[in-house]
């Protein structure tokens, strides 16, 4: 090869070098939008529930606005999920294992002992009972399930009537408690749904 031919090979790799770094350039996130991100996700990794192994853990970016209102608007309705799939496994287990109320459920002289478990229950309980358990859950939410005084911390339901010695507890305790309650309640939401998806499978509940 000549020089002149050198300089141009030299020349084009140059070329071929700065266009590749100029389209990755072209694709690499601002400094300023990762700057946003970062404290974005350091405005809740200190929130009750960030923890290891995963920490703070937002998939779907659903308070990647850092917006606080929102997130406190999401922790309710967590807690208050977790809450009720806590007692939803712990009946439906129950039932499964065959305990039942004694007497009858109604006036016609259907018994408890004869609404069966699960799904099928919707179905053999009379129409009145289900009238019934739809409206005492309508009181629950309206009434019972709620931060009515301004409790002292999100799902704090409280209001300034039942404490069953919460306020004896110093800081760190009731962090802790709140922390489990929170972890019981994430795997309960999973497990009720576990539940009724076994039993349409036909799959035993129970250990045989």
């Amino acid at each position: 090869f000549t020089n002149n031919t050198y300089i141009r090979f030299d020349k084009m790799k140059t070329a071929v070098i700065a266009s590749l770094i100029a389209g990755a350039a072209a694709f690499a996130p601002a400094k300023n939008a990762a700057r946003t991100s970062v404290a974005t996700n350091m405005a809740f990794e200190d929130e009750l529930g960030a923890q290891p192994p995963l920490g703070f853990f937002d998939p779907l970016g659903l308070v990647a606005d850092g917006d606080q209102e929102k997130f406190d608007r999401l922790r309710y309705v967590e807690i208050k999920h977790g809450r009720i799939s806590m007692l939803a496994v712990a009946g439906y287990l129950a039932q499964e294992a065959g305990w039942r109320l004694g007497g009858d459920i109604a006036l016609d002289g259907t018994k408890f002992a004869d609404i069966p478990n699960g799904f099928a229950a919707l179905s053999a309980i009379p129409q009145a009972g289900l009238i019934q358990i739809i409206a005492f859950i309508g009181f629950l939410e309206t009434s019972v399930m709620k931060d009515i005084t301004g409790g002292e911390f999100v799902g704090d339901f409280r209001n300034g009537y039942i404490d069953f010695g919460w306020d004896s507890f110093d800081q760190e305790t009731k962090l802790r408690k709140r922390a489990i309650e929170l972890n019981q309640g994430r795997a309960a939401q999973m497990g009720i749904l576990a539940l009724m998806v076994h039993e349409q499978l036909g799959v035993s509940l129970l250990p045989q």
